[in-house]
């Protein structure tokens, strides 16, 4: 019987990990497990409890209305299985860690030049930084910390609001004197069609990939092809290509100020308000976390 329950708990985790990520493929890749491996476990879980919780075709599977109940019970379950073993190990810990999960272009960005600031302040904490791609999967348990990039009003309520943003298109010195109408010279001679837009093609889950250009040419009033150019999956690589005079970037203003005071990169086009932001999602009370959130807003306030 004891057996019975470890496999039917192992399966469930499987479940939830199918139901997750909406492919055998994906979910035995994140599990370590033969995509059969994940497929037999599924069965014997659907043999145990006598419900069809899949439906099985070419494209892979989806979840049935059985499983789609199973799989809010069982996942809301675990994380919250997951919360109380982070509070717990944190409460009984003696270690000064906080784990920090964002995206790689706030860290090499805003982040990493300020950390320096916090470790002469605070040198008993140590800080632990997780830029593991474009997007921050912020449901996952793995972090005391994550900060996300998002739209305002962003969808979860209990995140807080650290920034928010605004875009500003940037150039290199090179590409504006090759396009001198951008700088107010010769007047009625602006031609967009000769501009090659670089984007952010992915500046949160859901966007379309234009969606920056688009909705800056949309407030000013600009006629132009929002879905041309260049496209990246990371908003600083967009001001590097910038940097290098292959085209405009719609930048994000926290992170663009070393280039501009430098003067490798260029702004004269209007600025805008991004409607997006920089949130902050807790998984940890802990003191070292808190103490570096009242750091991260003291540096907000002392840049926004």
């Amino acid at each position: 019987m004891k057996h019975l329950k470890n496999n039917m708990a192992s399966a469930l985790m499987t479940f939830v990990e199918v139901g997750k990520r909406g492919s055998l493929t994906r979910a035995a890749k994140a599990k370590c497990l033969t995509t059969g491996a994940i497929s037999q476990q599924l069965l014997q879980l659907e043999e145990n409890i006598g419900v069809r919780l899949l439906d099985r075709h070419s494209r892979g599977v989806t979840l049935t209305e059985a499983g789609h109940l199973l799989y809010r019970v069982a996942s809301s379950s675990f994380q919250d299985i997951d919360m109380a073993l982070s509070t717990l190990q944190s409460q009984s810990s003696d270690s000064s860690e906080v784990r920090l999960k964002l995206t790689p272009s706030f860290a090499f960005k805003w982040l990493v030049p300020r950390l320096e600031n916090f470790h002469r302040l605070h040198p008993e904490i140590q800080v632990q930084t997780y830029a593991e791609g474009a997007l921050v999967d912020h449901t996952s348990q793995d972090f005391d910390l994550a900060i996300d990039y998002g739209p305002l009003p962003y969808h979860d309520h209990e995140a807080e609001l650290l920034m928010e943003e605004k875009l500003i298109p940037v150039m290199s010195p090179n590409y504006l004197a090759q396009h001198a109408w951008l700088n107010g010279e010769n007047p009625g001679k602006e031609d967009w069609s000769e501009i090659t837009l670089l984007h952010d093609a992915q500046p949160w889950l859901g966007a379309i990939r234009h969606y920056e250009w688009q909705y800056w040419a949309k407030v000013n009033n600009v006629h132009l092809q929002a879905d041309k150019g260049h496209f990246f999956n990371r908003t600083d690589m967009a001001m590097s290509a910038a940097e290098a005079g292959v085209g405009i970037a719609l930048a994000r203003e926290a992170l663009i100020q070393d280039e501009l005071s430098q003067g490798r990169l260029v702004a004269l086009l209007p600025t805008i308000k991004a409607n997006a932001g920089y949130v902050l999602h807790y998984q940890t009370d802990s003191a070292p976390t808190n103490c570096f959130v009242q750091w991260m807003r003291k540096q907000v306030g002392t840049t926004a």
